[in-house]
């Protein structure tokens, strides 16, 4: 990624993570990158385009981050610390990206129903592990929808999201 397409992506999410999508402009984006319009549209035809590179590669490096951690590990109960960490520091690092996604899981627009899939598939791929976990008798029983989607509610509620 170039230096200009990096900064419209770094100030882009500062945006949206704190504004929102809606209240967030191209021209407040141009005007905070020092880039014309056109230079943007150059890299990206909108701000739609721009919001949905930002969570596929947000969504990207969670995934292949976890897929990197619990594919060595044999335990369930391993994973899933190996999960809690990797939340951890994506929250700690990137606590834009989530508050952008999470911020956009309400509503029934393309990018809101976007996020919201995103975050149940990320869900599911925890909701697995869980459920493997129980069938070894690694985990005590429960529900595993509930196990899996517990953090993301907590950063919810927790960032008044």
């Amino acid at each position: 990624m170039n230096k200009t397409k990096r900064k419209i992506f770094e100030t882009s999410m500062d945006l949206f993570a704190k504004k929102g999508y809606d209240a967030t402009s191209i021209e407040e984006i141009t005007s905070i990158v020092g880039v014309a319009k056109g230079t943007l549209y150059y890299h990206f035809s909108s701000k739609e385009e721009i919001f949905n590179f930002l969570v596929e590669e947000g969504m990207k490096l969670l995934k292949n981050s976890i897929d990197i951690k619990t594919s060595k590990l044999t335990s369930n109960l391993d994973k899933l610390k190996a999960i809690v960490l990797i939340q951890i520091k994506i929250i700690v690092k990137y606590e834009n990206f989530i508050s952008m996604l999470l911020g956009q899981i309400w509503g029934q627009e393309p990018r809101n129903l976007k996020c919201r899939s995103y975050v149940y598939e990320y869900i599911n791929m925890i909701e697995k592990i869980v459920k493997e976990g129980i069938e070894k008798g690694e985990l005590n029983s429960g529900d595993s929808s509930v196990i899996a989607s517990r953090n993301i509610w907590i950063y919810l509620f927790n960032n008044d999201i």
